[in-house]
């Protein structure tokens, strides 16, 4: 039982009294001991109230006596306490005279208000259909005003936003999510979107300001009057993310621009996102016009005018993201997020919604329990299932409303303190949190039944009772020997049984025996092992040890993680799928057993469909995905953004791999891809990088994006040809006058824009080295920069240019070969392959030049060659991959000043094309070292699926670095030293 404490009965006293004085009723105390009460209760149920009622006294008494006892105060200074919160609203900002005052007014309106409708929530004094209606009028009413506050300063400032027809023209502010839908939770973040109608530059007599730049500006206002904390906190958390192109795009775009986007590039999750879409002030009469512009843009991409079966696929794809979060945060006890919650139901009624509201208009609703009126009436669902669903849906609300007053934190998550669970039983009428419990279950289970009957799983699959699983069933079960498990299997496999088998099998046991597992696990485990054993015992191929071991390493790591048991004994597809990767790449065993997420992957096998994109649409999907795979991590959350980059990475390089091992996707392909995939989580890195050393120590140049920053991919980067694991060879360069400094907008003082350079530089190697429980993103070697470890970290484009012409030795100009810009602006593109292509094409004495390419060649095969009698090191051996690199590097720079086609790539594979069309190489040599370039490649990639480091003597292997002997220039120096 819940029971005041001494702090918060002395705040019911003293807001009890002063409310007694204001009002004149000090005679009347013996009347009013009933109010007094329920304030002790609120306090015992929410530390928010509390925190509230402590910090403003006066005004919250004032306020919730008026609610409880619903007579007014008759004193006329508290008079604007009966008004509407439109009303309230508006006289409270109308009178800030300046940001800050803004700021803080509207951060103590919200909390005044929230604090009443909590009030109102705990004493049942409405229904929780109310309680989401008056939040999102609230969140509403703040939107509008504060937006209407900021677009009169900035309009006085920098002149009217006309239209074609003289009216002014506004920032269209897009609710999403719940707020667009009016069903705001308690502490929900707000999603919005901005556009404004046309183009044009304000009316101003001496520096008009174009549209663009205006509305960015307002936007930017609005967010920081929302978002930004100060003394009072924030008013709510504002994410942007669901904008067209999300954090890579900009923050507003006019309706031409937001068109285009949706028509051209709007994918299917979009649609779900804008189905909910409402403009926040389109009741402004000067407004009106234009957000039905606004609407009539989106309606058509939103709902199609055929039956659209193709959503159910896309909701199964959201919710097995979904899924895999909670997995991968190993999320328990989710009343949203977990099987049967709140979010299933959304699933629910939009899944109908989209296949059918293009052609049945009147169920275009954006509110969930309108939009499931409307399908009862249109037939596409049942009374029942509506009543059902909507007595669950505001059940499953009303708990997740209670959860986030106790203490106004976003959480859907079901309480572990027992101050939080029994708040909840007395809210939800329970005498025990258990009762609770199977409340929450009840109807967790009834929603995911009517979730099934529209989106069920395929790969969910009844496994038949068979006598080998019988038989796997006491293998798992029974203590036995050795020799009595052979008996026992025997029968059923009379093949003999690799012996490795029961040495992990026993292994295992033991293990199990030492791990803490839940009782559910325990029962999930029981019924998978018998599973796998019997997958493992029917398997004939010749790599049954890998098999095995693997198996085990994955099983070994996922023994708490019931979800992941559960998944791998729902899902025999899985299963066949993750012991074949286990056979044929202990790497991938790994790379899964660390990562258990990875076997979500496993589920939606995509790399077993072959690809035929371009390296350019690669990177343009894998950017998208990056873009909706960060939309579910908070954006100020550095260490969740930190994991979440790592996670994709991840996945990607799985699917990858996965592909090569099947054979789905060739060598050159695999490095490719590694490489797109790199540049796009560099793009990323850079991003977050750049906004954090913004807030710190403010922009150089007013720039919001890094611009003036590029980074130089060498060796294996440059040349298109990663591998599993590769470090990226990077070299940092930047183009803005150096003695100036930041603008001052950040939270420090401003620094010197050579300095914030390198602190951008700093933070990009932190971001990707710093060790996670998701491991590092990548390793990032600095060493070939101008001047290596001694010289900054970052070199001006004019400082590096004139070190590659005076400073640079040799070898530095061979990586240079291998270089391209990986990231950057098309200007910075075009200067760095001016410096590269003048560096390349110099004449150069053939003599001296061979001379300091073999002393190089010589000096790394006597300290990098690991190879034995028993094992070859096939980049480094004689004949291996750097002799290949060498060979082409040594033609280009000796001949770049005769034929300068040779400074254009990169890769070895286009410097042997033009190599041959220039006849610098027969085309038999050209066309032997291509083919023994690629095989050697092959097995490398190959070695690290296996987690080897040298290669055992083969034939193929002997062939292959024959030919790089017999054609390579490298080993014809000597004639030319001579």
């Amino acid at each position: 039982m819940l029971r005041a404490s001494q702090n918060q009965t002395q705040l019911a006293d003293e807001i009890f009294d002063y409310w007694l004085t204001q009002t004149d009723q000090t005679s009347t105390i013996s009347v009013h001991t009933d109010e007094k009460t329920k304030l002790i209760k609120i306090f015992t149920l929410s530390d928010f109230v509390s925190r509230i009622a402590a910090q403003f006294k006066e005004e919250f008494s004032l306020r919730f006596f008026y609610l409880i006892t619903e007579n007014g105060i008759d004193d006329p200074n508290y008079d604007q306490s009966r008004l509407s919160f439109d009303q309230r609203c508006k006289y409270l900002l109308e009178n800030s005279e300046s940001e800050s005052e803004l700021f803080n007014n509207i951060r103590i309106f919200r909390q005044i208000e929230m604090s009443m409708i909590a009030c109102a929530d705990l004493l049942a004094l409405h229904d929780i259909e109310s309680s989401m209606q008056k939040v999102s009028d609230l969140a509403d009413t703040i939107i509008i005003h504060t937006y209407q506050w900021l677009y009169k300063h900035l309009t006085h400032r920098y002149g009217e936003v006309l239209g074609c027809d003289g009216n002014k023209q506004h920032l269209q502010i897009m609710a999403m999510g719940k707020l667009g839908g009016r069903e705001l939770n308690f502490s929900s973040d707000i999603d919005l979107i901005f556009a404004y109608p046309m183009v044009g530059e304000t009316e101003h007599p001496r520096k008009p300001t174009e549209y663009q730049v205006f509305f960015t500006k307002l936007a930017q206002k609005l967010i920081a009057a929302l978002d930004q904390i100060n003394q009072y906190g924030r008013a709510y958390r504002v994410d942007m993310r669901l904008r067209p192109l999300g954090d890579s795009g900009p923050l507003v775009m006019p309706f031409s621009a937001f068109e285009n986007y949706y028509q051209e590039q709007g994918r299917e999750w979009e649609r779900f996102a804008m189905q909910k879409m409402r403009i926040i002030n389109d009741e402004l009469e000067e407004n009106k016009e234009y957000s039905a512009d606004l609407y009539a843009i989106v309606k058509p991409f939103v709902y199609r005018k055929y039956l659209d079966f193709t959503t159910v696929d896309s909701i199964r794809e959201m919710k097995t993201l979904i899924e895999n979060e909670v997995r991968r945060k190993q999320i328990t006890y989710n009343i949203k997020l977990g099987k049967g919650g709140i979010r299933e139901i959304e699933f629910f009624v939009q899944s109908l919604q989209l296949i059918h509201a293009g052609r049945h208009t009147q169920c275009q609703q954006r509110p969930l329990l309108k939009s499931l009126q409307a399908l009862t009436a249109e037939a596409f669902i049942t009374c029942e299932t509506q009543n059902q669903l909507k007595v669950h849906y505001l059940r499953l609300r009303e708990i997740e409303q209670y959860l986030q007053i106790f203490n106004d934190a976003q959480t859907q998550t079901l309480p572990d303190n027992a101050t939080d669970q029994a708040r909840l039983s007395e809210l939800m009428g329970h005498t025990s949190y258990n009762a609770c419990i199977q409340e929450i279950d009840e109807i967790m289970h009834s929603v995911h039944q009517f979730f099934r009957l529209v989106i069920d799983n395929p790969n969910h699959e009844e496994d038949t009772e068979s006598q080998a699983n019988t038989v796997c069933k006491e293998l798992w079960s029974l203590r036995l020997s050795e020799a009595e498990q052979s008996t026992l299997l025997k029968d059923v496999f009379p093949e003999a049984v690799d012996p490795a088998l029961f040495t992990e099998l026993n292994t295992f046991r033991e293990k199990v025996k030492k791990t803490p597992i839940s009782e559910k696990g325990r029962r999930s485990l029981d019924k998978l092992m018998p599973l796998i054993l019997t997958e493992l015992l029917e398997y004939t191929g010749n790599s049954f040890s890998p098999r095995v071991s693997g198996c085990f390493k994955i099983l070994s790591t996922i023994l708490g993680r019931t979800t992941y048991i559960d998944l791998l004994e729902e899902t025999p597809a899985v299963r066949e799928r993750l012991l074949l990767l286990c056979e044929k790449s202990t790497w991938v065993a790994s790379q899964i057993a660390n990562f258990p997420i990875l076997l979500d992957e496993l589920l939606h096998p995509s790399y077993l469909i072959p690809e035929n994109l371009s390296l350019e649409a690669f990177k343009t999907k894998c950017k998208a995905e990056l873009r909706e795979f960060l939309l579910r991590v908070p954006e100020d959350d550095e260490e969740a953004q930190m994991d979440a980059l790592r996670q994709f990475k991840h996945t990607q390089q799985l699917r990858i791999a996965a592909a090569d091992i099947s054979g789905t996707l060739a060598i050159t392909k695999v490095s490719d891809h590694l490489s797109m995939l790199a540049e796009v989580l560099l793009d990323e890195v850079v991003a977050q990088a750049w906004r954090q050393i913004s807030h710190k120590f403010g922009r150089p140049n007013n720039l919001y994006s890094p611009g003036n920053f590029a980074i130089v991919g060498y060796g294996k980067f440059g040349g298109y040809e990663l591998s599993y694991g590769s470090d990226l060879d990077i070299v940092c360069i930047y183009d803005a006058v150096r003695d100036k400094t930041t603008d001052g907008s950040g939270t420090r003082k401003p620094i010197t824009i050579q300095e914030f350079y390198v602190k951008l530089v700093q933070r990009i190697s932190h971001l990707c080295i710093t060790q996670t429980y998701q491991g590092i993103l990548y390793e990032i070697d600095l060493r070939l920069r101008p001047a290596g470890n001694s010289g900054l970290l970052i070199s001006h484009i004019d400082s590096f240019s004139d070190y590659q012409h005076s400073d640079a030795w040799t070898w530095e100009h061979q990586a240079l070969v291998r270089s391209r810009l990986v990231y950057g602006s098309e200007d910075l593109n075009s200067a760095f392959n001016a410096i590269k292509r003048k560096i390349l094409t110099q004449e150069r004495n053939a003599s001296d030049l061979a001379n300091d390419i073999l002393t190089m060649r010589n000096k790394m095969r006597s300290h990098l060659d690991k190879s034995t009698e028993d094992n070859i090191d096939i980049k480094q051996a004689l004949g291996g991959i750097v002799d290949i690199e060498f060979g082409v590097q040594f033609l280009v720079l000796l001949n770049a000043s005769k034929f300068p086609q040779l400074a254009k790539w990169s890769d070895n594979l286009r410097l042997l094309d033009e190599i041959q069309n220039t006849e610098l190489l027969s085309e038999k040599a050209c066309n032997d070292l291509r083919e023994a370039f690629l095989g050697l490649r092959h097995l490398g990639h190959h070695m690290q699926l296996a987690e080897k480091s040298l290669h055992e003597p083969t034939q193929e292997l002997s062939f292959l670095m024959q030919k790089v002997i017999v054609s390579s220039p490298v080993f014809n120096l000597d004639t030319l030293i001579n």
